[in-house]
This record gives C-alpha cells, structure tokens and sequence, in this order.
C-alpha cells in the first residue's frame, strides 16, 4: 500500500512536471512575440511604411500558431489539479484558486478576445484601433503571467493566508498581501523579461535565416535590428532581475538558495560564489570549487555582515520546526474533538506556523505525536532538495543568460553599423535558437525542484497533496498526456517550418490574392 501511494505521488508529479514544462515552451514566445509586434505596428503607424505592416502580420501569423498551441496545453495542465492533486486542491484551494480564476476571467479572455481581433480586423478597424488592439494582446499576455506567477509565488512563499482548524484548511486573510507577494512580484519581472529574450531570438534567428540565404533582405534587416535593440535590452533586465530574485531566496527560501550554491555549512559573510564545482552528497562539501569572493552574500543579503545559512544549519532549524509542529498537531488533534478546549486552542496557536512541518513525518510513521528522534531527523533530512539538479541547473540557466546579452549586444552592433549580414555572426545566432528556452525550462526546474519536499513551502508536503489514485491510473493519464502532447509538437513544428521557409513574401502576396 505505501509502495503504491509513493509511485502515484511520483507519476503524479512526472506528469505536471512533463505537461508545465511543455507548456513554458509556448509561454516566452508568446510574451516575447506580443511585445515585438507592439513595437513593429507602432512604427507602422507612425511611418505609414508598409514594411512594418508586413513584418508586423507576418510575425503576427508565427505568434498565433505559437498562441493556440499554448492554450491547448495550458488548459489541460490545469486540470490536473482536480484530478492528481485533489487534497491539494481541497487544503489551499481558497487561496490558490482565487489568482487561478482572476487569469481566466481578466488576463486569459482578454487576450484571447483581442488575438481574434488582431487577425481579423485589420480592414474592419482603423490603423490606431488596431495598434490599440496589438499592445491589448500584450498587456493581457503578461497579465496571464503575472496572475500564474502570484498563484506560483504563493507556493513559494505563502504570505496572507492562515490554516483554519475548523475547517481542516487554509484561508485568505489578506489578499493584498498575496497579490503583493515579493516572490511573485521578483519571479514575475524576472520571467517575463526571460520571455522578451525568447522572442527576441527568435527574430533574430529566423531574421539570420532570411539574410543567410538572401532573400527578403529588407524585411530580415529591419526584424535583426528590432529583435537586436529589444533583445538587448530584456537580457540586460533578466540579469538584473534575476539579482533581485536571489535576494528575495536569500530573505524567504534559504534551503533553496543553499542548495543551489551547493552551500553545506554557514560561511563567514559575505559568502562567496561558486562559478564552477562538483557537489559531494556523501561528505557533505563541494569539491574543485572555483568561488567568486562575496558576490553570493552581497546578492543573497545586499550586505557585508549577514551570513547565509548552510544545508547542515538548515536542517537543524527544519528539527526543531518539526518538534514545534508536533505540539500543533497534537493540539489540533484535540481541537477536532473539541473546539472549545482553551488550552490546546492556546498551544495551537502558539505553534500553528510550524503544523506543515510536523506534516513532514507521515512517511515515516503513522502516528505523528509519537515519532521518534530518529524519525524527526530524516523528516529534517528530507528538506533537503536535489542538490546536483539545482546546482547544475542554475550555472547553465546563467550561463546562457550571459551569452545572450554578448550574442544580443554584438548583434546591437553589428545593426547600428549596417553589418549584419557577417555569415559567421548570421550562423551563430541561427544555431543560438534554443538556448533561452533551455535556459527558461531550467528556470522552472530550479524554481520548483526547489521547493521539493513542498507543494506549499512550510504548509503542504508533496506527498499530501496527491490524489488517492491508484498508480495504473496515473500511468493511463500520463501516457495520454504524452501521446497528445506530441501530437501537438508535431504539428507545432511542421506549421512553423512551413510558414518560415515560405516567407513574409510569398505570404504577403496569398493575402493580397484573399484580399486581408
């Protein structure tokens, strides 16, 4: 029975790793795409050259491909929370739910209302209404991720909620203060900025492809210089946002941000950097390391004098958690029997911010109140994430980064100079094309690998937020999830493909015939 219930919490949590990371490949272009096409129309408003009406259209056509591909795997992702996830969706439902349903009802219709209006109104409606409608897509594009990403921030860091003992769950208590969040806020420009780099290569890419071969020059050397200036500009943001979002780890999530550093033990402030090393789950410490003096501590603490906690130092903090959380749970054991016990009210209280974490010792044995020392030790030793994932994962996730603000700063450059047709820089943003959606999915894998043992940080194991679903069934789902999730890829890269290769001419002149 244990064995079972473990598989389905793993198959469970393979499938939304598997479907939400299939979704983010959809998201960044979006978000980046939306912006460039703001940009490109308004110049055509402003210098009535049809160039930029049909670069506008024409990357135009791209994003709505990329557009309902995304929508198709959003929504399914979804509702996996009623399916796989359903005590999760039942204990902080009232609070997750409410920014879930703001991005439908707002950010998501108001999007989708304006994508049709994008494509089939350009000679029903003036050129300022339809520049009007073009920045309406983008601003309900970054409003669909800004509500995700107060959802996702609330699971980071659960601010303006409080667990309910009379009804088993956990409740609103300030919604500014979620809305507000300083996780949500620093992942949301972060990721968006990320999404502006997606969409900036990927103009510059297909732009290098055009040049590479010598056809639609003038459409290719206005798309590079736009896609180089706005490239630019995002990955010099993502940098710089990505510094405050290690500074808010560093306030709010430190087992996280020890992990990715690889940090076991509590260094002298300010802590240092590791560019380069090889982490050593047995012994405890990091081997080779090649470290970048105080730069970790300046980040993570924006001063000289604050330490950063190590994973040891951490573990013990998460021990003495677990045993406050067991004199919660004892007393909301009580509670249950009778509500009106002032005493066990008054040691629930007291220790309530800690109930998660005694939550933490159901897989190790069946009756909380009564684990063992040894039990309480592996319960701490369990919130240790995946070190090797996060490490590894973060250094290429930035390392990318740093390579696209020298791929877009050269090819700011070579635009300003007319040089943009150099075939060597040409084949090297060509080949650059997948590198911001591997750094954007390794993003994910370090925001949400590193929360891990938690689906709500402090409040909510993984293992409980499961389903009681039998493994085969889980199995069923996720292949299906698969076999439709190719599907779509499929399909995905055949229209892109067909659409590139036949070009902004060919495709300006099917319009001219249809009369768009």
């Amino acid at each position: 029975m244990v064995s079972e219930s473990l598989s389905s919490v793993d198959l469970a949590r393979l499938q939304f790793a598997l479907t939400a990371l299939y979704h983010f490949i959809f998201v960044p272009l979006t978000l980046g795409l939306s912006m460039m096409m703001g940009i490109m129309e308004t110049v055509y408003v402003m210098t009535k050259r049809s160039i930029w009406l049909e670069m506008t259209k024409f990357w135009g056509i791209l994003f709505g491909i990329n557009f309902a591909m995304g929508v198709a795997t959003g929504l399914t992702m979804e509702f996996q929370f009623g399916t796989n996830w359903a005590y999760y969706s039942h204990y902080v439902g009232d609070v997750f739910g409410v920014p879930l349903a703001i991005e439908g009802l707002m950010a998501f219709f108001l999007e989708a209302t304006f994508v049709g209006l994008f494509f089939f109104g350009w000679n029903k409606i003036s050129n300022l209404q339809h520049l009007i409608v073009t920045w309406l897509v983008a601003l309900g594009s970054s409003l669909s991720a800004l509500w995700i990403l107060i959802a996702n921030g609330w699971m980071q860091h659960p601010v303006g909620s409080y667990f309910n003992f009379e009804t088993m769950r956990m409740e609103v208590k300030s919604f500014a203060e979620v809305m507000l969040n300083p996780v949500a806020q620093a992942k949301f420009v972060h990721t968006i900025s990320a999404g502006y780099v997606t969409g900036a290569i990927f103009v510059l890419a297909i732009s290098s492809y055009y040049l590479l071969r010598g056809r639609n020059i003038e459409f290719a050397k206005r798309s590079f210089a736009v896609a180089a200036a706005f490239g630019l500009a995002s990955a010099l943001s993502v940098v710089v946002l990505g510094d405050e979002s290690g500074y808010v780890d560093g306030q709010n999530q430190k087992m996280k941000l020890a992990a990715i550093e690889a940090m076991w033990e509590t260094e002298p402030a300010p802590a240092g950097f590791t560019l380069f090393g090889i982490p050593d789950l047995q012994a405890h410490k990091t081997n080779y390391e090649i470290k970048v003096p105080f730069m970790l501590g300046l980040i993570a603490t924006r001063s000289f004098d604050e330490e950063i906690l190590g994973i040891d130092q951490l573990v013990g903090i998460a021990k003495n958690r677990i045993e406050s959380g067991i004199q919660a749970y004892s007393s909301l054991e009580i509670l249950k029997k009778n509500p009106d016990d002032q005493a066990a009210r008054a040691q629930f209280d007291e220790h309530s911010q800690d109930l998660g974490y005694a939550l933490l010792l159901k897989p190790f044995v069946s009756d909380v109140v009564s684990a063992t020392q040894e039990q309480i030790q592996q319960a701490a030793d369990s919130t240790i994430p995946n070190v090797p994932v996060l490490f590894w994962s973060f250094r290429v996730m930035v390392g990318i980064g740093f390579f696209m603000i020298l791929l877009f700063a050269a090819a700011f450059y070579l635009s300003s100079l007319k040089r943009e047709t150099k075939p060597w820089f040409l084949r090297i943003a060509l080949w650059s094309l997948p590198l911001p959606w591997i750094s954007c999915e390794l993003g994910w894998v370090v925001a949400e690998h590193g929360r891990q043992p938690w689906a709500i940080d402090g409040v909510l194991p993984t293992h409980l937020g499961a389903s009681a679903l039998p493994a085969s069934h889980v199995w069923i789902s996720l292949t299906g999830f698969t076999v439709f999730y190719t599907a779509l890829a499929i399909v995905e890269v055949y229209l892109m493909i067909k659409y590139i290769r036949s070009g902004p001419d060919n495709f300006m002149h099917r319009n001219a015939i249809e009369g768009v």
